[in-house]
């Protein structure tokens, strides 16, 4: 008798503990719900922002090279120096130009005479035509022979001009006031037309080309307020505005370059800097909105995570404006009121068993 009791007691006491287990597999273990949080849609005002990331560029630079191939003779400034509109930062060997300059210049004096002589030789057959000592077709050569002449000067005009100009683009000037940014060639090197001996930027026209998401991008537009703070100061705020969208978007990240200009920029600000900017854009009264962390993506469609009799569903919704502190707008596919899961323990999967944390 004691034996079928002990054998009762170990019966019992092995459902208590398989109940205890499945008990904690189904509450706490692998196959309890998972636990979820839940948020209400709500109406409120919305002040969105879009956030990007870029780099500090000059939107006025230049690079200044010869017309023609040729030898550097002398470079006057370096990297970082500041020059002015004007100023000779570089010079190429002449070589030969200054004798073509004197050349050039002894055909014009030549072909002036030739040209003078010709006018006065014109204007004294017309006088002896008048008094009908040399014929009429006499004086016409005379005048072919002027205008002949005037263009033969006008040529040479031309090119002890065009000589002249090579010349003088053999000495490099810096266009406007600005910093050197790029040494790229010594005395002696050899450059070829268009190549570039010194690179120089605008100082006054830094800004920050940043990529901003497409998908938030609407309503952004040129003029609007913005907050640029730059890598190397943490913490220091710089206003800024919206002064340029770029057309063109980049087709594979999916970004739009815009560039902000610092309304009041630093001394030391660095080209290719990072700098993190911050637009704001226009306010939006009275939209529904819920947690950003609600919204999510799944096979290409936007939308939210109810729940319904225990298990969760994925809505579609369409959204609108964001902003930096987590609230989205959502212009279809919800209600006031209705509630969808802002936070999960789990990677949420349809038709998944979920329990709503309680507050």
């Amino acid at each position: 008798m004691k034996g079928k009791w002990r054998s009762y007691a170990f019966a019992a006491a092995g459902l208590a503990v398989f109940a205890a287990l499945a008990w904690l597999a189904y509450s706490r273990g692998p196959l309890a719900a998972t636990e979820v949080s839940v948020a209400t849609a709500a109406k409120s005002d919305l002040q969105p922002t879009v956030f990007g990331v870029g780099t500090v560029e000059a939107r006025l630079a230049y690079a200044i090279g010869p017309t023609q191939a040729g030898r550097v003779l002398r470079v006057h400034v370096d990297h970082g120096d500041a020059v002015r509109a004007g100023q000779l930062v570089a010079e190429m060997d002449p070589v030969d130009l200054a004798e073509r300059v004197r050349t050039a210049e002894a055909q014009v004096r030549e072909a002036d005479s030739r040209a003078r002589t010709a006018r006065a030789s014109y204007a004294r057959y017309q006088d002896l035509v008048a008094r009908k000592f040399v014929s009429a077709e006499a004086a016409e050569a005379r005048r072919n022979e002027a205008d002949v002449a005037a263009g033969a000067l006008a040529a040479a005009r031309a090119a002890a001009q065009g000589a002249r100009a090579q010349f003088g683009n053999a000495r490099l000037l810096s266009p406007v006031d600005g910093i050197v940014v790029a040494r790229e060639a010594e005395p002696g090197s050899t450059l070829v037309a268009g190549q570039a001996a010194l690179r120089i930027v605008d100082p006054d026209s830094l800004w920050v080309m940043a990529r901003i998401d497409q998908g938030r991008a609407r309503g952004l537009r040129v003029g609007q307020k913005a907050a640029v703070e730059l890598r190397s100061a943490r913490g220091q705020v710089l206003p800024g505005t919206v002064a340029r969208i770029d057309l063109q978007s980049d087709a594979v990240t999916e970004e739009r370059l815009a560039a902000v200009q610092i309304d009041a920029a630093p001394a030391a600000l660095f080209l290719g800097e990072l700098a993190e900017v911050t637009v704001r854009l226009p306010a939006v009264a009275d939209a529904l909105v819920v947690p950003s962390a609600a919204v999510s993506r799944r096979g290409g469609q936007t939308g939210v995570w109810r729940v319904a009799d225990g298990k969760v569903r994925f809505a579609p919704v369409a959204t609108g404006a964001q902003t930096a502190d987590g609230l989205t707008q959502i212009l279809d596919g919800l209600a006031v009121g209705d509630e969808v899961i802002s936070h999960s323990t789990a990677l949420l999967q349809e038709d998944m068993r979920v329990r709503i944390r309680k507050p």
